[in-house]
């Protein structure tokens, strides 16, 4: 049986994991259970996992599964699970270049494509206004403005993004800690990587262990946009 507090620590993981698929800091967990140390979440998650509700992944910093809720919750599907996966559309998109017409299941919108964004290493961005491609306009399940951008690198395939892949972005100039965003770094280079604000930091983190967390001062990054849908060639 779990305390209350162990309860609603759970439950705050579960939530946010669903929601994101990014397991919360503990300065987050500590916040929202009015707790005044950090000390108190770390006993909190030991008793979890004692308990089997809850278990630490393996060489990744901060990461946590839920295993079990209680039995009075519902336990969500695996498809409804902890994983992020952006939304895919595959096949052929030759046909979305100006000219030529994509058949979807509903309208079409066509979204500037800028060009390579890195997914490693940062690269200059790439502002071609010439070329759009087309998007099926349930992907985008967002308001405001959008465009969309290819990847080039490997440091996000564990996240679902491979290198050819193209990402579609909700242009913002802020985003939810957690969230995958198009970074600008020194007002040169873009890349693509998840946000994580670190006191007064933030960090570019990529979501593959071959690659290293980038941490720059709040005035070196602005974010230029978030990630909402991705489309793959075969």
């Amino acid at each position: 049986m779990l305390t209350r507090k162990q309860h609603e620590l759970l439950m705050f993981i579960n939530q946010r994991l669903t929601a994101t698929g990014v397991s919360p800091s503990f300065d987050e967990m500590k916040d929202a259970l009015n707790l005044r140390s950090k000390s108190g979440i770390h006993r909190l998650i030991s008793g979890l996992e004692e308990r089997g509700f809850i278990r630490r992944l393996p060489h990744r910093a901060r990461a946590l599964e839920v295993i079990k809720l209680p039995e009075e919750v519902a336990i969500p599907s695996a498809a409804e699970k902890n994983r992020f996966s952006p939304t895919v559309i595959r096949g052929d998109f030759s046909g979305a270049l100006p000219g030529s017409s994509v058949s979807t299941d509903s309208e079409a919108v066509e979204l500037p494509l800028y060009g390579r964004i890195a997914a490693g290493t940062p690269i200059e961005a790439l502002r071609d206004q010439s070329v759009s491609i087309g998007v099926p306009a349930a992907l985008l399940g967002h308001s405001g403005e959008h465009y969309a951008l290819e990847v080039a690198g490997d440091s996000m395939v564990d996240a679902g993004i491979l290198d050819g892949d193209t990402v579609i972005i909700q242009r913002c100039e802020t985003a939810d800690n957690g969230s995958i965003v198009v970074a600008l770094v020194d007002n040169l280079e873009v890349t693509l990587k998840r946000l994580r604000r670190r006191g007064a930091s933030i960090a570019l983190e990529p979501a593959n262990q071959a690659y290293e967390t980038r941490i720059f001062g709040p005035d070196r990054v602005k974010v230029q946009g978030k990630l909402v849908g991705l489309l793959r060639r075969y």
